[in-house]
């Protein structure tokens, strides 16, 4: 077996943690090493191995050749048999079981849980996973007694907003770049200086080109680092301050499902002053539609709520347990026109307001053209823009009519 040479760091891999957190940039060579590593721990015996990205439509044709790849440097193809979701070692047994956490359909978390003798769960892209219920499902199963278990996530850093940072990194002291094993938990982090030997000279100049033009991207892309807030956000008008009763008062509701949250967001408009001060009055999933209406009048009272207008049934339940509410009025192009006219206020957000600061620094446009955001880190917004809408345009331009 000829071993490819990997960076001294990963030699950590060989600690008796449970939880392996590699990160780095662009060229680090983090992917290489840690496949290099679940390839050699099928040599030994009684060893399942799940390999998981958050979607992985097919195995077969995107990460499957990336391990035949390893196989053929290292000279041992013929001690593996390969299928389309699989890699077995024929010599002892041991496997890589490669699945997709989420399906189209939605379903997959529950069966991944359900699966048995799992003694090493991997995330790769572990950072496009931001429900940290699916991973701790898939990680409570993970429990060979036999064995030493293992869950190795691999990312790249992104926002500070993240579960991963929120659970790993937060007030445990450890700083960008940090290599070795606190609190039981690894910590592996390389970079494209790492992994030079292996790069081409036209790449290594591009790094340097961004290094000199994009000092904040190098920062982040390059050398791995966490972000205060992500690259391309939509809003940038706006600060953390006390909430001000003496304006106008609005509600708006989105409404979630069993992951997706259910939001009451409070907004106190100053026109005159450009100002809208924001306030999330409770941000929940998985709640029914008494418990809905329950919070309405507990946080809302006899005020008027504006909600999303895609569940008009729920709608009309919340409304017949005493909630003043009615939905939204979306056209063409009501998203676009909402974000540009929450953009020409200040935003004042409560500082309890947790959900919608990470939001604001999460919601990020799709493209470069600025013509759709990321349909994600926007529950409290979109029910702030529903109500500010309604507010600032409906009776201007006859959408509502007054009741």
């Amino acid at each position: 077996m000829k071993t490819p040479k990997l960076n001294h760091k990963y030699q950590a891999f060989g600690n008796d943690s449970r939880y392996f957190i590699v990160t780095g940039g662009r060229g680090s060579g983090k992917s290489f090493a840690a496949n290099v590593f679940l390839l050699l721990l099928t040599y030994e015996r009684g060893h399942k191995i799940l390999f998981t990205r958050y979607t992985m439509v097919s195995a077969a044709s995107s990460i499957i050749p990336e391990f035949i790849e390893k196989l053929e440097i290292m000279g041992v193809v013929e001690d593996f048999r390969i299928t389309k979701d699989e890699i077995t070692n024929i010599k002892t047994g041991s496997s890589i079981l490669f699945k997709g956490i989420r399906t189209a359909s939605g379903n997959q978390t529950a069966a991944l849980k359900s699966l048995n003798a799992i003694t090493t769960f991997v995330l790769d892209e572990a950072e496009e996973l931001t429900n940290e219920d699916d991973f701790d499902k898939i990680d409570q199963s993970v429990r060979v007694r036999t064995k030493q278990n293992r869950c190795v996530l691999i990312l790249n850093p992104t926002t500070k907003e993240h579960w991963i940072y929120n659970r790993f990194y937060e007030n445990r002291e450890i700083p960008d770049g940090y290599n070795g094993m606190k609190n039981s938990i690894t910590y592996i982090h390389t970079t494209y200086k790492d992994n030079v030997d292996n790069l081409s000279i036209s790449f290594l100049n591009q790094i340097q080109d961004i290094r000199r033009r994009r000092p904040e991207k190098y920062t982040h892309q390059i050398l791995g680092g966490w972000l205060e807030k992500q690259e391309g956000v939509i809003f940038k008008n706006w600060r953390i301050g006390e909430f001000n009763e003496n304006y106008d008062i609005y509600y708006g509701q989105d409404f979630g499902f069993s992951i997706d949250p259910t939001v009451l967001t409070k907004l106190s408009i100053d026109r005159r002053g450009r100002r809208i001060y924001c306030k999330v009055m409770y941000c929940k999933p998985g709640l029914s539609t008494t418990q809905i209406a329950d919070y309405n009048i507990r946080y809302a009272g006899p005020h008027l709520i504006i909600c999303d207008s895609a569940e008009p049934r729920l709608i009309n339940e919340v409304k017949l347990k005493g909630v003043n509410i009615r939905p939204t009025i979306k056209r063409k192009g009501s998203i676009l026109s909402g974000i540009a006219l929450l953009q020409d206020f200040d935003l004042i957000v409560d500082p309890d307001s947790t959900e919608l600061v990470k939001e604001l620094n999460n919601y990020v446009w799709a493209t470069k053209g600025q013509t759709k955001p990321v349909d994600r880190w926007n529950h409290c917004i979109d029910s702030i823009r529903y109500a500010a809408q309604y507010a600032l345009e409906g009776f201007s331009k006859g959408s509502y009519s007054i009741r």
